[in-house]
């Protein structure tokens, strides 16, 4: 028996930079240790359209089932996957991820694959395909959806995996790990400029509940002993340098935290590799001295999810956190030479002109755009998501996540703001991110490869003069992106001549911009 899985292209240009694929990885490990025949296409390492590369693929390799998942935001991109493997093969085609379990039913009919996978399909689909290949009864499996004679049957629930060390490491061969190292440009957070980077996860799961975020496990976490082991054949095998932690909140668990650090640490010193990470962290878990610790552990940068600097925001999204507590986590994170990854999102239900005021006069006062501004987005299986349903706001839901859905859409969800007032506030968004944030022509730049730069920078908070290596600019004339300063570690966005002028009138370019993306995307959604 062959088994294919498919890695949806998760953009439509050829950059091959991106978020390594862990959930397909696990599942595709998984099945492997069960001594299955898989393959993986990975369609962000290959070049040429989706049609043909897996037409070409399926034309000349024969497969029993052809699996593939991953979240919301990739709606056609799965769609295209089934449409082009219906054509070209009889294969069984399996779907998981959180695109079908936060709405299974919907995307069921809308895909039409054999079956799904709702939850965490390590378990799932080792005992699906056993059960589909002894012609046992499909009802006796927790946690997948499918069709039977036209009727939809959807089965009991299954239990979050609860040891996370029973699940095999990911299968990072088979995704062409080795080729995404090789094509790795250098990463705005970090200091290494040929970063060779590993993603991990310590964790799964988060223990709170905010409405704009769906996650639907409960808190998990292997042992620092097992994730240890993991990074030390990682660095054997493949020369890593840096640490991506996936885990959505690091810092639920401190003495975790603590041992990880203490850990990490021994670790760089026995490989004489210095390992540097970044994580995600709970903005009510920061300590000044866990913040020395993880500085001192390699941390470059941390990501924090402050939301709102409204009292008021923050009580309506369940965000257990204070404005005290944000202000206390940047300026300590900063004050630790870590580096900020940050965000402010406006728009929630309960959000107002007053209480957007709140969090952008804040954001004048102290954030020195270290913070960025953005609009919450109602993400299927959210209560935000159910919200929106039950007020009208999203009338058609396949029409929303197929068509509508976009990390810049501005939905007016507000209780008290009118459809006006939300683009007024975008738009003050723009230009106060055009006053605000630091603009840096390079010194010097210089091409070392195709589209690869070096250049220096003085940076704009401590003036040092820093170079740095290995960018990919496609256009050495109009590019724009954050970099951070590796002295001092605050953000500034290094800017090519065009888009310096275009940041001038950043509310009027980026309108235009916008109309640009979503006529390419729009294209994208036929012709991918």
């Amino acid at each position: 028996m062959k088994i294919l899985i498919i890695v949806p292209k998760y953009t439509l240009s050829t950059e091959r930079d991106y978020l390594f694929p862990l959930g397909l990885a696990y599942i595709s490990s998984t099945l492997k240790r069960e001594k299955y025949s898989v393959d993986c296409l990975n369609l962000n390492q290959l070049k040429g359209t989706v049609e043909d590369i897996i037409s070409s693929h399926l034309n000349n390799n024969i497969y029993e089932y052809v699996l593939t998942g991953g979240n919301s935001m990739m709606f056609s991109q799965f769609q295209k996957i089934i449409q082009i493997t219906r054509k070209k093969s009889s294969s069984k085609i399996i779907i998981g991820g959180p695109i079908i379990t936060s709405e299974p039913e919907l995307m069921l009919n809308s895909f039409n694959p054999d079956f799904a996978v709702i939850g965490e399909g390590e378990e799932t689909i080792v005992e699906l395909i056993n059960v589909i290949e002894k012609k046992k009864n499909l009802k006796q499996i927790k946690g997948i959806i499918y069709k039977d004679k036209e009727k939809v049957i959807i089965t009991e629930n299954r239990e979050p995996i609860k040891d996370l060390e029973k699940i095999p490491y990911p299968d990072f061969d088979g995704f062409g790990f080795e080729e995404h190292l090789k094509n790795m440009h250098n990463l705005n957070f970090q200091s290494n400029d040929f970063p060779r980077n590993y993603p991990i996860l310590m964790s799964r799961g988060c223990p709170n509940n905010c409405t704009f975020c769906w996650h639907g496990t409960r808190y998990r976490s292997r042992s620092i002993k097992d994730v240890m082991k993991e990074i030390e054949w990682a660095i054997s095998k493949f020369k890593i340098n840096h640490l991506q932690i996936y885990d959505d909140c690091l810092g639920a668990d401190k003495e975790q935290l603590k041992e990880f650090c203490k850990e990490i640490k021994k670790l760089s010193k026995k490989t004489g590799i210095h390992l540097t990470w970044n994580c995600q962290f709970l903005t009510g878990s920061v300590e000044t001295q866990i913040l020395k610790m993880m500085k001192d552990a390699g941390c470059e940068a941390i990501s924090y999810g402050f939301e709102s600097f409204s009292p008021t925001v923050l009580k309506s999204m369940r965000k257990p956190i204070t404005p005290e507590q944000i202000d206390f986590a940047l300026k300590e994170t900063l004050k630790a030479k870590i580096a900020v990854q940050a965000n402010f999102i406006f728009g929630d239900p309960a959000e107002t002109k007053e209480t957007a005021k709140e969090t952008l006069d804040y954001w004048k006062k102290n954030a020195n755009t270290q913070i960025n501004l953005f609009f919450v987005q109602p993400y299927p299986g959210s209560d935000l998501y159910k919200y929106c349903i039950e007020k009208g706001i999203i009338k058609d839901r396949l029409d929303y996540i197929q068509n509508r859905m976009s990390p810049d859409a501005r939905i007016n969800m507000t209780k008290e703001m009118s459809d006006k007032e939300i683009h007024d506030l975008g738009d003050e968004i723009l230009i106060l991110f055009s006053k605000y944030a630091k603009f840096v022509r390079p010194i010097s730049m210089k091409k070392t490869n195709s589209n690869i730069y070096a250049f220096k920078v003085k940076c704009p908070y401590c003036h040092e003069e820093i170079v740095y290596k290995n960018y990919f600019i496609p256009n050495p004339f109009m590019y724009g992106f954050h970099l951070v300063c590796r002295n001092c570690h605050m953000q500034f966005v290094l800017v090519g001549a065009i888009q310096r002028i275009a940041y001038r009138f950043y509310s009027k370019t980026r309108s235009i911009r916008d109309k640009y993306v979503s006529i390419k995307l729009k294209l994208g959604r036929m012709f991918v």
